[in-house]
């Protein structure tokens, strides 16, 4: 068990970490646009190319964000709760991941159906979809992975283990 608990830390850190690539990628390319545009040069489609690494970032961040208790909770109404805490926690992590694995189905099928069908941007780059798509589905799928496994750690262990409120830092809330 200790193995698959470390294969996810693992694997939601390694998301973070091409999460802060995708950031640096973004800041790159808004620089060479602006360096670009100084010299008298063209750089066809970076504003597009910022917009993905934005969008891969953000979905790559999903996963290990939950687990640092970065995603805002509703803490004040979890408390108010009382006793009934872990019921409502486990129906609100049952709703978000069955929302979350949805989205994960239908972005990856965007993927796929993009990769099929030879969809390219509008723009000059004319790059082929499937490739930023690729990014977000897979942020996606890890993000649904994330919110299941914090399910099933309050199914089977009682406490989702979230790190900011297992620290005693409490949630932004």
């Amino acid at each position: 068990m200790k193995t698959l608990r470390r294969a996810l830390d693992g694997l939601y850190l390694g998301c973070a970490i091409l999460a802060a690539l995708f950031l640096v990628a973004m800041l790159l390319i808004i620089v060479a646009q602006m360096v670009a545009r100084w010299t008298g040069v063209t750089f066809p489609g970076a504003a597009s190319y910022a917009g993905y690494c934005m969008a891969s970032a953000s979905f790559l961040a999903f996963a290990n964000a939950l687990n640092r208790g970065a995603h805002i909770r509703v803490g004040l109404l979890l408390t108010a709760v009382g006793r009934y805490r872990r019921w409502l926690e486990l129906w609100c992590f049952a709703i978000g991941a069955t929302a979350a694995w949805f989205l994960a189905r239908y972005a990856v099928n965007l993927v796929l159906w993009s990769h099929q069908l030879g969809d390219v941007s509008q723009g000059q780059d004319a790059t082929p979809l499937w490739i930023p798509q690729s990014a977000m589905a897979l942020g996606a799928v890890v993000f649904a992975i994330a919110l299941t496994d914090h399910l099933l750690r309050i199914i089977f262990a009682g406490d989702h283990g979230i790190a900011a409120e297992l620290a005693g830092e409490g949630s932004t809330e």
